[in-house]
């Protein structure tokens, strides 16, 4: 392995790397997907239709489909979002991943577990990926290949990122952490539903974010975050299966990890490494969502690298965070101020459940989520909700 060279090295096996790796394999590259294994990342596991549609995700990876949604005040005020004509998709992020490399692999992808160490560069101005490879039976050893474009798709914190990418080092983040119960036998006595997905806005369950429990059919996932780092989130969790009734529920698992607070402000090192994903940043701000722009990201990625393969030039290294936030910038900055304002305090957050009670609220913010497009057919629901955001900004309107 030491004396090949690929094409496009992918370091990480997430759903941007999988994705990366699959793409480039099927236009004929030579591609080695780098992955640990071993590792599942707190998350709700929601997709959308749009990414089912785009990335062509087979019904049976679907543990779940939940076709509705509900928001829960700080006093309790509970609002039920029907998903009309539509559902939400709930996976299993092992399961997904898996299925995600794997379908990488039998479009070409060669793949290697391993944990990525370092990059250097050899005599020829070819990148060398060093990483580290454990044995079923725990035997390790240092191994390394060439690669002529690297895809740095290795997460939140992303080692990549720091030794290529300049100012990838200054980044912030969040903190999620979720457990993985039993669904129970007898869901009566709980406060949950198997085919919804309950977002609760609370001050104890995060001071900046929102707590979750996720439908996954046999299991729950139940989760918070929060940027404070002296905020317990594995306590806050505990406060919020108590809410949902769900204290007697048998954990299965706990998973907790670091997530990018906003999307870096580059993404390449100018020669021949491109960022996608966690790595990149690609986490929306205020709902947390980060498995579709992932994997889009790392589509993005793949046809950078496609590019500068072709052509030789790096500066098309750059498409793909120029290409990512054209599509998908202003949702971001959006998102961002929404989350600043309305997580900050619960009086804030009170008004906020309230303001999704109307209908053009609730269609317009499911739209746009579920199609991935900002709804532009109908501009007067927009000066309408528009007045309507600003009553409750100013106070003005009833809660």
């Amino acid at each position: 392995m030491q004396n090949d060279t690929y094409d496009v090295v992918v370091v990480g096996g997430g759903p941007a790397g999988a994705t990366a790796a699959d793409d480039l394999a099927q236009q004929g590259h030579k591609v080695l997907l780098l992955d640990r294994q071993g590792r599942i990342k707190p998350c709700g596991g929601a997709i959308p239709p749009r990414l089912i549609k785009d990335f062509h995700i087979p019904d049976e990876l679907l543990v779940a489909k939940a076709r509705a949604a509900r928001m829960v005040s700080p006093k309790d005020k509970k609002v039920d979002i029907p998903i009309e004509g539509g559902f939400v998709g709930m996976v299993n992020r092992d399961q997904f991943d898996e299925w995600l490399r794997e379908r990488a692999e039998r479009h070409g992808a060669v793949r290697q577990r391993g944990m990525f160490d370092k990059l250097t560069r050899d005599d020829d101005g070819v990148s060398r990926v060093h990483f580290t490879v454990r044995t079923d039976d725990g035997v390790t050893f240092a191994a390394s290949t060439r690669g002529r474009c690297v895809v740095g798709a290795d997460g939140a914190r992303s080692e990549v990122a720091r030794q290529a990418v300049p100012g990838a080092e200054k980044t912030k983040y969040v903190f999620a952490y979720h457990e993985i119960v039993q669904t129970p036998q007898d869901m009566v006595q709980t406060d949950a539903d198997p085919s919804r997905c309950d977002v609760y806005y609370r001050g104890s369950l995060s001071p900046d974010f929102y707590g979750w429990v996720f439908p996954h059919g046999d299991t729950m996932s139940v989760g918070t975050g929060s940027a404070d780092k002296g905020f317990s989130l594995r306590g806050a969790v505990g406060r919020l299966r108590d809410a949902a009734g769900l204290q007697n529920a048998t954990v299965l698992r706990r998973e907790g990890a670091p997530l990018p607070m906003k999307p870096l402000p580059r993404w390449d090192n100018g020669r021949d490494v491109v960022l996608a994903g966690d790595a990149a940043g690609v986490v929306a701000p205020a709902s947390g969502e980060g498995i579709y722009y992932a994997m889009l990201g790392g589509r993005l990625a793949a046809e950078a690298a496609h590019e500068l393969l072709l052509s030789g030039n790096p500066k098309v290294l750059k498409l793909a965070r120029k290409r990512f936030m054209k599509d998908h910038g202003t949702v971001f900055f959006v998102l961002g101020i929404m989350q600043y304002f309305w997580y900050s305090t619960d009086k804030r957050r009170e008004s906020f459940v309230k303001m999704c009670e109307d209908k053009d609220v609730q269609k317009l913010t499911f739209d746009s989520y579920m199609n991935k497009k900002l709804e532009r057919k109908k501009p007067m629901a927009h000066v309408k909700i528009f007045l309507k955001d600003m009553a409750h900004l100013m106070g003005m309107a009833k809660t």
